[in-house]
């Protein structure tokens, strides 16, 4: 069989198999069991593939076609430009939550105190220590031990220097912090079963589930982030796309002012954000 020949063989297989953007998903496997880039692909794509090639290939296939996330089956995620471990511990990092991951920096500060709540992975507090042009001091705090040791790894692997903490959003944080950023649960748990299946039976459900509204997380970490906020300090959410009046609102009612509900690349509500009086 021919490299050509395989990648057709295995968008076929994931098609069967019900993948969405197989195409896509058949040639980033083969990439992986090949160890070949699209230059070289294309140089060689009627080269036969060797026996060892197509064992790999095909055992990453029926990982996928069981309908494992793709980049759980490939072991990273890219995110603001960079590649971030993953596995079934942790959210996978999403394009969407680079809009939060922007609104932050922008709003950052030489000195500035930020806290990354619900860190999973811990894409947000490293891409804010990364790309920020400037000095911040990052925390990064996750209920989840297997989270943690994800997001330590890929602060030691992608060199950025974060204070991880366990615990329950606020536990065990002293001081206060002059922005605080969370991608926290926000799905309604009815809704789960309505996720597709790499989401709903491989990604970590406490990362998912908002309770009864989706509602739950952002009425309790806005209800405690005053005690935990520097006066004139900003609070950053990432919300479902229907989420932002009711946010927002939550927001105003415990005394945030300057509240904003900003659009992804989709024009969708994607994020809201507000300050405390100075």
């Amino acid at each position: 069989m021919t490299c050509r020949e395989a990648v057709r063989m295995g968008e076929q297989r994931l098609r069967d198999a019900g993948v969405p953007e197989a195409a896509n998903d058949a040639w980033l496997l083969f990439s992986e069991a090949a160890g070949m880039d699209r230059t070289h692909f294309f140089l060689e794509q009627n080269e036969p593939v060797s026996e060892e090639q197509l064992q790999t290939y095909d055992r990453l296939l029926r990982s996928r076609e069981q309908r494992i996330p793709l980049q759980q089956i490939l072991g990273t995620a890219g995110f603001m430009g960079m590649d971030f471990l993953v596995n079934e511990h942790v959210l996978t990092p999403r394009q969407d939550t680079e809009i939060l991951t922007e609104e932050a920096i922008a709003r950052c500060r030489d000195g500035f105190e930020v806290l990354d709540l619900c860190t999973g992975s811990g894409c947000i507090a490293i891409s804010l220590k990364k790309l920020y042009q400037g000095s911040l001091h990052v925390t990064a705090a996750d209920l989840s031990t297997e989270a943690l040791k994800v997001a330590q790894e890929n602060a030691r692997r992608l060199g950025a220097e974060i204070d991880f903490v366990q615990g329950d959003l606020f536990e065990h944080l002293p001081g206060s912090f002059d922005l605080v950023v969370s991608n926290p649960p926000y799905i309604p748990t009815a809704d789960i079963e309505e996720l597709m299946p790499e989401v709903r039976e491989h990604e970590p459900m406490t990362a998912l589930d908002g309770h009864e509204d989706g509602l739950y997380f952002y009425r309790k970490i806005t209800a405690e982030a005053r005690q935990h906020l520097h006066r004139g300090g900003a609070l950053l959410f990432e919300i479902g796309c229907d989420q932002g009046k009711a946010v927002s609102a939550l927001m105003q009612e415990a005394g945030f002012i300057n509240t904003e509900i900003k659009k992804d690349y989709g024009g969708l509500d994607r994020v809201v954000l507000g300050q405390l009086p100075v």
